[in-house]
């Protein structure tokens, strides 16, 4: 039987591996990394954000405290001694500050504090494999591209917000420090939604995409591609990754890939039809960012009460990644016999009635906290 540690189970994508693999628990002993003042506390909040994803509470209530790993890896001295790491056979690392904002834990979480508890789990002697989850926007890719996975080494300069940077920097620290650890990098492309659960379990980017087709112009093409999956799809994929043999243990995209990707007018034909509006399509208009600025008076109409300020930063940080024109390859995992990703626009009408009744300035606060 494995013992499987997973960090950032009380967060999206996390939550999403951590339902999988609780599903499938007589195979599995877990041991779930969560913030909190005491092993119950945890539990709680644990249980709360994996009933988002539809899970039964009697599958809930199997969970117990000694399933818990109180901690934070802001401050990983203060659980990287307890002797269950020492049992531990796998190890799903999918905590994160994965934030796009100015978030000052960003990079004492994701580089210092997932380092130390890399370095920690490579003393392990029965580790298997180290799962690390990082994003596929980790290689800076160039525009108008099919990106491979091969990149470990970029330059500040070439990203545009710090999430990015810091997941590259911690890739390329473990990677060169800790020859011990069973590392494999895998790099999700853009998670957006729940195939069956639309945005209850988080509207984590999908504002984006309403905010431009409402407002009727962003910064990309219509024709432009964007690699969007669902986070089911992500933790399938991930779980496949865990034990699977022959294992790439370099860098794996987890992508929609040629197969999957769409295009915007795409997605603005499947957004409409769920809405029950009229495509942008004809009136569209690919913009800047200080055209976009000019239009800042009409947001509160547009988009319920909200802070322009923060508005226009999330338009110049999320517009610049939608113009990119980019694909990640996902060859790696379709090898290992991962099925392709369903589309964006086959789930996205779930998406769209999960997060009718919210602002969009409230679906945006997860991404800027």
């Amino acid at each position: 039987m494995n013992t499987i540690l997973v960090t950032g189970a009380t967060g999206f994508l996390g939550g999403a591996v951590t339902v999988n693999l609780l599903k499938k628990r007589e195979n599995n002993r877990l041991l779930l990394l969560v913030r909190g003042d005491s092993p119950s506390e945890g539990l709680t909040r644990l249980q709360g954000n994996l009933a988002k994803f539809g899970v039964d509470a009697s599958l809930l209530n199997t969970l117990t405290a000694e399933n818990i790993l109180i901690g934070d890896l802001a401050e990983p001295e203060r659980f990287t001694d307890d002797a269950r790491l020492d049992a531990v056979t796998h190890v799903m690392n999918c905590a994160a500050v994965a934030s796009f904002g100015t978030n000052p834990y960003i990079w004492k979480v994701n580089v210092e504090g997932t380092f130390q508890f890399a370095r920690r789990m490579s003393l392990v002697s029965g580790l298997k494999r180290f799962i690390h989850v990082g994003t596929a926007m980790s290689c800076a890719p160039e525009a108008n591209t099919l990106v491979t996975e091969s990149e470990l080494n970029t330059l500040r300069d070439q990203h545009i917000v710090e999430y990015t940077w810091s997941k590259a920097t911690v890739e390329k620290m473990m990677t060169e420090s800790l020859p011990n650890l069973p590392l494999v990098i895998a790099r999700p492309s853009i998670v957006v939604g729940h195939s069956d659960h639309g945005c209850t379990p988080s509207p984590s980017i999908f504002w984006v995409f309403r905010m431009a087709l409402t407002l009727g112009k962003f910064m990309c093409e219509l024709e432009d591609r964007i690699d969007v999956v669902p986070v089911d799809y992500c933790a399938d994929a991930l779980e496949l990754l865990l034990t699977a043999e022959n294992v790439d243990k370099s860098i794996i995209h987890i992508s929609a890939g040629l197969h999957s990707s769409v295009t915007f007018a795409e997605i603005d034909k499947a957004m409409a039809k769920a809405s029950g509006q009229i495509p942008v399509a004809e009136t569209y208009q690919k913009v800047n960012y200080r055209e976009l600025a000019e239009s800042k008076k009409s947001f509160s109409s547009l988009f319920g009460p909200c802070n322009e300020r923060i508005v226009l930063r999330a338009m110049n940080l999320y517009g610049h990644f939608s113009k990119l024109n980019v694909v990640f390859s996902n060859d790696k995992l379709l090898e290992l016999g991962m099925p392709p990703s369903s589309k964006f626009t086959d789930y996205l009408h779930r998406c769209v009635t999960s997060t009718k009744d919210a602002t969009i300035a409230e679906l945006m606060e997860v991404d800027f906290k």
